[in-house]
């Protein structure tokens, strides 16, 4: 098996800026997706996490810092987040953090109960090898973390 480098993916207008970095465990997806061709991006992010997943460190961070992304890019997301699951180590942990902005993180505080809002992520990860813990932060204008939860543990 190829050595296995951090993957970097500048953003444009349309794309996230994507870190991968092996030695820390960091994936951090961060900006606007809203590519014409989402296969081109994110194929090689979850080209690179397959083959992360088998040598992943105790704990991997996925953060998704994105101000808005369009249906192609949430399916990618949604495999990369898959495959994340496939983690081979009960002892190993994912988190996943999710910034929105304060507005949006006040309105989901008033919900009689917030896992009811991440259903479709919680519905992903539910059948995790790694135990995962799902962080939502609530940011403000200048992206700067307000406010933080955890949602799931």
């Amino acid at each position: 098996m190829e050595k296995l480098r951090d993957l970097t993916i500048e953003k444009t207008s349309k794309t996230p800026h994507i870190e991968l970095k092996l030695e820390s465990g960091e994936i951090s997806l961060t900006g606007k997706s809203l590519p014409e061709n989402a296969t081109k991006i994110y194929e090689p992010v979850l080209n690179w996490v397959n083959n992360y997943i088998q040598q992943a460190k105790p704990v991997t961070n996925l953060r998704i810092r994105l101000e808005y992304f369009n249906t192609s890019s949430s399916l990618w997301i949604t495999k990369i987040m898959k495959a994340l699951t496939r983690i081979n180590n009960p002892d190993y942990r994912l988190l996943v953090h999710i910034y929105i902005p304060l507005e949006e993180y006040d309105d989901m505080r008033d919900t009689s109960d917030l896992r009811d809002s991440f259903s479709p992520i919680t519905d992903i990860l539910q059948d995790s090898i790694p135990e995962v813990s799902l962080k939502l932060y609530a940011t403000d204008d200048s992206s700067k973390v307000i406010r933080d939860a955890l949602v799931l543990f």
